[in-house]
Parts: structure tokens; sequence; C-alpha cells
């Protein structure tokens, strides 16, 4: 099966990570994963009640990272990893200006 994740910076940044070949990551790896990515790029939940959603984990996460972390291939891969094991999804758009995760 195809498995992809695309991420959106910006009007014209778009990264696709195409995961053909990649090692699939197990759900548990990848939440932690992005639970450790969470706390290390010192993400704010983007609810008021602090609840923090695994596609909103996605999204700000992809979002601190910016473009820096998005061109490190090792990183990116993970990330790519990460996002499609934790959200369960083999097709993942992580629009960071519409403040969007679709599957």
């Amino acid at each position: 099966m195809h498995s992809e994740v695309s991420v959106k910076l910006a009007a014209n940044q778009e990264y696709r990570f195409d995961l053909e070949g990649a090692e699939p990551m197990a759900h548990e790896a990848g939440r932690r994963w992005l639970d450790d990515q969470f706390i290390a790029l010192d993400c704010e939940p983007l609810r008021a009640s602090g609840k923090v959603l695994l596609a909103d984990k996605v999204l700000t996460v992809a979002r601190a990272a910016g473009t820096a972390l998005m061109q490190d291939p090792v990183w990116s891969r993970d990330f790519a990893r990460a996002a499609s094991a934790a959200l369960a999804k083999p097709i993942v758009r992580v629009d960071v200006p519409g403040m969007a995760v679709t599957f």
C-alpha cells in the first residue's frame, strides 16, 4: 500500500515524504516519537483546554520543525513515519498555514 506524508509550511513550500520501502513504525512508537519532539521543540497545545490530540501534535511539531528540520533527511523521514503510524493513516497531509491535518 502506498504511504506518503506531505507537509505544507507556506504557500510555495511543501515537502513530500514517500514512505515506500521505509520500515514502518509501530503506532505506540510513533506516538512516543511525536511526544518527544513536542517537548524537545517547545511546542504549545493548540487548544485552550490544554488537551493535545494526535493530529494537533503532528501539526505543531511540523510547524516548530520548520524548513531546517524538514530538510534534514533523517529527522523528516522519522517525522513522516511517526505521523503515519500515530494517526494510523497511509496518506497524511499537514497544512501548517491552514492549521489542518487531513487523511
